[in-house]
């Protein structure tokens, strides 16, 4: 399952002078139900919580086959989460076409904010014109039983987009399923975006991406050498809401069985 877009993004109108805070979410399962459900729906999305702590998340499973449940999560008590904005804080998303080679289909969701006092099209190419802070976010939500694999091939993903879009700016990111029993120890030597020293993993091995009890670094962010320039030092981290927002487990639970993962960029990070 793979989808690859281009985003630049100028800092200013992010509400933020010079840096800006960049997350992805595994919400396990987003559809109808979940956005029914206005005690989860608050926490996801009022601000100060899940998504508004972000500048720019990336949500996964996302399984909403008529977007629905992503038109209410951006419209939810929230009349600035919305496409058209004035000039106060606005958000707006991109989300993929369903994606997946079985009958299990899910999107890509990319949530971010900005300001200013125009309508915007969401389409990816507005995205590339000066003086635009330009990078590129590579999403992926592995299968687990190919986890392997499909991390391996996230090194051939690089080299196209490098090709095709001439810039090693690059941010990869996402529930890689990179850890446990879906990636070994004995794996690692396989897997050429890890072995290879020009890329830097900022979610380590030794992390804990998930809401039970389990300790498996489930959810990473991966950057190239090149992009490390606009990453904020010691930025990267596992956002556990479950302790910053003082929710019991079985709460966090209903939420997700992933934290997100997130890191702070500069504008360093201009390609």
């Amino acid at each position: 399952m793979r989808l690859v877009c281009v985003l630049g993004f100028f800092l200013t109108l992010l509400h933020v002078s010079s840096s800006l805070l960049l997350g992805a979410f595994n919400i396990r399962s987003f559809g109808d139900k979940k956005a029914s459900n206005s005690t989860v729906m608050d926490i996801i999305s009022m601000d100060r919580n899940i998504v508004k702590r972000y500048d720019v998340i990336l949500i996964q499973e996302v399984r909403d086959s008529d977007l629905s449940a992503t038109r209410k999560l951006m419209e939810y008590k929230a009349p600035t989460f919305t496409l058209c904005y004035s000039p106060q804080l606005r958000y707006s998303h991109i989300v993929s076409e369903p994606l997946g080679r079985s009958s299990y289909k899910e999107r890509y969701l990319f949530v971010y904010r900005y300001r200013g006092s125009l309508c915007v099209d969401p389409i990816i190419d507005t995205f590339s014109r000066e003086p635009f802070v330009n990078f590129v976010l590579v999403p992926q939500h592995t299968s687990p039983e190919d986890a392997v694999k499909e991390i391996n091939a996230l090194y051939d993903v690089v080299a196209d987009v490098r090709t095709h879009w001439n810039t090693n700016d690059i941010v990869l990111l996402g529930d890689f399923n990179a850890g446990c029993n879906y990636v070994k120890a004995s794996d690692w030597r396989n897997i050429r975006l890890f072995t290879d020293e020009s890329f830097r993993w900022l979610i380590n091995n030794e992390a804990d991406t998930t809401v039970s009890q389990t300790t498996c670094p489930y959810d990473r962010i991966v950057v190239t050498n090149d992009m490390m320039r606009g990453v904020v030092h010691s930025s990267a981290a596992v956002y556990n809401y479950m302790v910053d927002l003082n929710l019991s487990q079985n709460l966090a639970l209903d939420i997700s069985d992933h934290f997100p993962v997130e890191v702070r960029l500069t504008d360093q990070a201009a390609g």
